[in-house]
Order: structure tokens, then C-alpha cells, then sequence
């Protein structure tokens, strides 16, 4: 059964896990596809990511697997919620996976955000393929 407060998007990748992998925790790289912060693939590193109109959100890193997984606690002492990263070779390219789990459907905040993001992470994913075509081009 898959828990209904998670919620999981993939992307394939026409780039090898190296380069996916320094798109996740290169501060500057991520920046160009999704929010400027301080990421570092360091369990116990503690960050924050600038989500716009949502405001800065604080983050710690809580599982690393160099070139395979970062798990990132995210929006602590609000949505409290986890983000989990996976890479997959597949082919000449990578298969990015995202978990978001943690979201308190009872709260209104915690089933607003679960709405918003659903469709907001697949949008998010969307864009971080031309934005690694031209960081490595």
C-alpha cells in the first residue's frame, strides 16, 4: 500500500549520475534549477533553501550515498517533511527519483502544501534537464 502522504515523481536524465549528482548538491548548481542555498552532501549539514514567496526553509542533510542518495529533512519546525533524492543509471543517462514524504494531511497547512507540491514537483523536474544541458554545455 503507498502511504497517501508522499509523494513520489521520477525523471529521466540525459546525463550520467555525476553530473545529476553535482546538480543535487552543488550549491550553485542547484541554484540553477531549483532554490539557491547552501546544500552540501554532509550528514548533519544544516542549510537553507530559498523557496520565494514560501520564504526561506531550513533544511539538514540526514542521509548521504555519494552519486546514489541525499535525504534532506526540509521546512523543519513547519511542514517538517523529508526529501529523498535517488539516482538510477539507465542507458547513457539517469533516472531521478523523488520522495517527499512526512506531510500532515489532518493539518491545513501540512494538506495545502501536499496539494500544491504534487503537481509543483513535477514542474521542478521538468526543468532540471535543460538546466543541466546548459550548465554542461
Amino acid at each position: 500500500m503507498t502511504d497517501p502522504a508522499v509523494i513520489h515523481c521520477d525523471q529521466f536524465l540525459a546525463h550520467p549520475p555525476a553530473v545529476v549528482w553535482r546538480a543535487l548538491t552543488d550549491p550553485q548548481w542547484h541554484a540553477r534549477w531549483w532554490a539557491a542555498g547552501d546544500v552540501r552532501p554532509v550528514v548533519g549539514h544544516r542549510f537553507a533553501l530559498d523557496m520565494g514567496p514560501w520564504g526561506s526553509q531550513p533544511c539538514e542533510v540526514i542521509a548521504v550515498e555519494p552519486q546514489r542518495m541525499i535525504r534532506y529533512s526540509f521546512a523543519e519546525g513547519s511542514l517538517d517533511t523529508t526529501i529523498t533524492w535517488r539516482l538510477e543509471p539507465e542507458g547513457d543517462g539517469t533516472r531521478l527519483l523523488l520522495e517527499h514524504a512526512g506531510f500532515d494531511l489532518d493539518s491545513p497547512m501540512g494538506k495545502k502544501a501536499f496539494d500544491g507540491m504534487g503537481g509543483g514537483w513535477l514542474g521542478v523536474l521538468r526543468g532540471i534537464g535543460p538546466a543541466l544541458t546548459s550548465l554542461t554545455a
